[in-house]
């Protein structure tokens, strides 16, 4: 049984359905018909105008996302132990042409307004230093902890009143909702989000990622990023079977329904783990205390995860499980004691 990452589950049958559909001749890179309808099916999902576009891979949306919003000699706040800082392999400084990650702490690898607002007093304000221009959170965070929409907003209040541009990577941004129950307005835009990266690849997409903008600047912003997709090797030249994939996550709710099953399936494991929690379960990733003997016995039943630092271990479900097809891991858990 699979927990190393919900980058391994299968493909959805509706995203299967939805690559078929769309294996026909049309136009080249974007100028076929399912990519010409991104910006209308995400402006009524977000209920404002959307820009989108469809990019390989979470990397380049978050790259390209922050390439728009931060020049190259600027800064981009973040958590140190964010994504872009720790597992993409210097790609946003790579994109940007050199912009700075400036790394924060913060529980559960959630920034903090507080923070954040330190950290700019800090910074001179003279050419000898690098000044922040962005800020960047994951929602859900690394630790799958869910920002709220007053968390997010907070944030957004520090991000305009300091004229920075704000970015949320969205890798598991439908588990967030999911679990928040409110509308994805209320958590990007609404909040002062610029910049989403929507994931849909670990929620059951095969390829393909969204990249999102909001606000007034969104279509001069998207204009660039399409520049930066495209110098950057990501511009598909049959981007509709990428764009038929994104539109049939958010059509009709699957997006939703995935992530509530794996939601769910987190959640029944978490029960199981009770007494070895370190962060409380809101989305899809549980992150346990271990001990090594604990580990092997538990990879000798057949479960497979990762190690997660000394004495703790990711466990992470998809949208191909629920409650009772990860029973036997919370049973095996549950027989291990509290630790």
């Amino acid at each position: 049984m699979h927990f190393f990452s919900d980058n391994v589950t299968p493909i959805s049958p509706a995203i299967l359905a939805a690559i078929a559909a769309a294996d026909h001749a049309d136009h080249g890179y974007d100028g076929d018909a399912w990519s010409a309808r991104l910006d209308g099916a995400f402006s009524d999902l977000f209920e404002t105008p959307v820009s989108a576009l469809w990019v390989a891979t979470g990397t380049a949306a978050n790259c390209i996302a922050l390439a728009t919003l931060c020049p190259p000699y600027g800064g981009i706040l973040c958590h140190e132990e964010a994504h872009i800082m720790v597992d993409e392999c210097g790609a946003p400084g790579f994109f940007t042409h050199g912009a700075s990650l400036m790394a924060l702490p913060g529980d559960g690898a959630k920034l903090s307004p507080l923070a954040v607002a330190d950290r700019l007093k800090a910074i001179r304000p003279d050419v000898h230093q690098v000044p922040a221009r962005a800020i960047s959170i994951t929602n859900a965070t690394e630790y799958g902890l869910v920002y709220a929409p007053d968390e997010v907003a907070a944030l957004g209040d520090v991000a305009k009143a300091h004229g920075m541009g704000f970015h949320m990577d969205g890798a598991r941004f439908a588990n967030a909702v999911a679990h928040l129950g409110c509308a994805p307005a209320d958590v990007t835009w609404r909040a002062g989000v610029d910049a989403l990266s929507f994931g849909c690849v670990k929620n059951g997409g095969m390829v393909g990622e969204a990249l999102l903008f909001f606000g007034d600047k969104a279509p001069a912003r998207a204009a660039e990023a399409k520049r930066w997709r495209k110098r950057s090797g990501h511009l598909f030249s049959k981007g509709r079977y990428l764009a038929a994939q994104i539109l049939a996550m958010i059509d009709g709710g699957l997006w939703l329904d995935n992530a509530g099953r794996a939601n769910a399936a987190a959640q029944a494991l978490a029960a199981g783990a009770a007494g070895r929690l370190m962060h409380v379960v809101q989305a899809n990733e549980l992150f346990v205390r271990l001990t090594a003997a604990e580990a092997a016995s538990l990879r000798a039943q057949g479960f497979d995860f990762y190690d997660w630092g000394d004495g703790a271990a990711r466990l992470v479900t998809n949208w191909s499980q629920d409650a009772q097809s990860v029973a036997p891991l919370a049973q095996a858990l549950q027989a291990l004691g509290h630790g």
